[in-house]
């Protein structure tokens, strides 16, 4: 049978080299009293102890993937705006103004999923200043946005999509930031419970536009004219983004520090992170047109259409996908990337989207993601408004299938 080889170690010595002591078979059985024994100092017999240094590997630190998050270990978008407060990136007003925005989303979200059932479906019998007929929809939700940013105390000047000029908040709520929106994004689609959604924009304050006025009071020219100098270039936003109302209610935005995704859980009624610095594929193989207008395209872009058309070297062609919404489109090219196009026609010499709160919000969020977004000449960030509904074409999407556009239209 064999002997146990007793083993004595110094935990002060690092985990590569230990010293360790061991008594060898033969010393074992003389500290038994076999074999001999020699006296020490005191005349007391000790075992011979033979000791020597053994090299020991440290073991490699753990390789494999990181950690995961607890199912319950959640962030929701309050908390979120917190830290980004906390770390400087962002001040107390913006994060004011950026919860009201999704206040109003979530009150807009609940009146969509029940506008059938409580007759908010169909034309509220107006028009806007762009001539198009408002829904019922359009103009509450309008309503929402400007009471949730005035309540807020946080907003000087409001441009809607359904106002027919710029809205200085009076004295008592204003605060400083500019905020440009499109309330419904494809209201066309409301009475067919298709995808819908709500765009918006901030811009710095502008201390030199604000007035106090009441509700009845009107502004001469000349403040009128100074509302709408705030008409700013997309590449002065402060922050942009959207919220989609569809299967799921996603609110999509940016403070200029890449791109994040909430999405609300109904169960108890928060925005929750779901997805962290988006960035949008270089290329993808989904474009989206609205093809009934191929007859009044340019002869350039209808050959870059008829090429996306033809089989590529996988042998199969790109897909072609039109949802009617701005949002949906955006919100799918920066998960799986493609390319969205908007352009003029012969119909629509300034194309059909506004540049100030569809367009420029929308490019401001694509190339946070690493995406692009041009006019077909110029970056869409970079024109300056002239008019509050002023409209631009635009191309936006992977900057891979950008660039191969562009070399089509020069």
């Amino acid at each position: 049978m064999g002997e146990a080889v007793p083993t004595l170690r110094w935990n002060h010595l690092s985990s590569a080299s230990l010293s360790i002591c061991r008594l060898s078979p033969s010393q074992l059985r003389r500290s038994h009293g076999f074999g001999d024994r020699h006296p020490n100092a005191t005349g007391s017999f000790r075992p011979r102890i033979s000791c020597k240094a053994v090299e020991i590997e440290a073991p490699a630190p753990a390789a494999g993937p990181r950690i995961k998050k607890s199912r319950y270990d959640i962030e929701n978008l309050t908390t979120w705006l917190l830290k980004q407060e906390q770390a400087g990136h962002i001040d107390a007003e913006l994060t004011i103004v950026l919860s009201s925005i999704s206040l109003a989303c979530k009150q807009i979200a609940s009146l969509l999923q029940r506008s059938s059932i409580i007759n908010l479906t169909g034309a509220q019998g107006t028009v806007n200043i762009q001539g198009e007929d408002q829904k019922k929809l359009d103009v509450i939700s309008n309503e929402l946005f400007c009471n949730c940013l005035r309540s807020s105390g946080r907003t000087g000047i409001i441009a809607s999509e359904e106002e027919d000029v710029p809205v200085a908040v009076e004295e008592t709520y204003s605060g400083n930031y500019i905020v440009v929106f499109d309330p419904i994004d494809g209201s066309a689609n409301i009475d067919t419970s298709l995808t819908t959604g709500s765009i918006f924009g901030i811009y710095a304050p502008d201390k030199q536009c604000l007035f106090d006025i009441d509700d009845d009071s009107t502004l001469d020219q000349g403040e009128q004219k100074c509302i709408i100098s705030v008409c700013q270039p997309g590449s002065n936003l402060l922050a942009a983004g959207y919220c989609l109302y569809s299967s799921s209610v996603v609110f999509t935005f940016s403070i200029g520090r890449g791109v994040y995704s909430f999405t609300l859980d109904p169960t108890y009624g928060e925005f929750v992170l779901t997805h962290e610095n988006i960035k949008i594929p270089n290329s993808g193989r989904i474009y989206s047109f609205n093809e009934g207008n191929y007859d009044l395209f340019d002869e350039k872009l209808k050959k870059y259409l008829d090429d996306l058309r033809k089989p590529g070297p996988n042998g199969k062609p790109y897909s072609g996908r039109y949802i009617g919404c701005l949002v949906g489109e955006i919100h799918r090219m920066l998960l799986v990337g493609g390319i969205y196009g908007n352009p003029d026609n012969k119909n629509s010499k300034n194309g059909n989207l506004r540049l100030l709160y569809e367009c420029a919000p929308m490019s401001y969020l694509i190339e946070q993601a690493g995406g692009k977004a041009i006019d077909g000449h110029r970056r869409i960030l970079d024109i300056k408004p002239e008019q509050v509904h002023q409209r631009t074409p635009i191309f936006v999407g992977s900057p891979d299938e950008i660039d191969k556009l562009e070399k089509y239209l020069s």
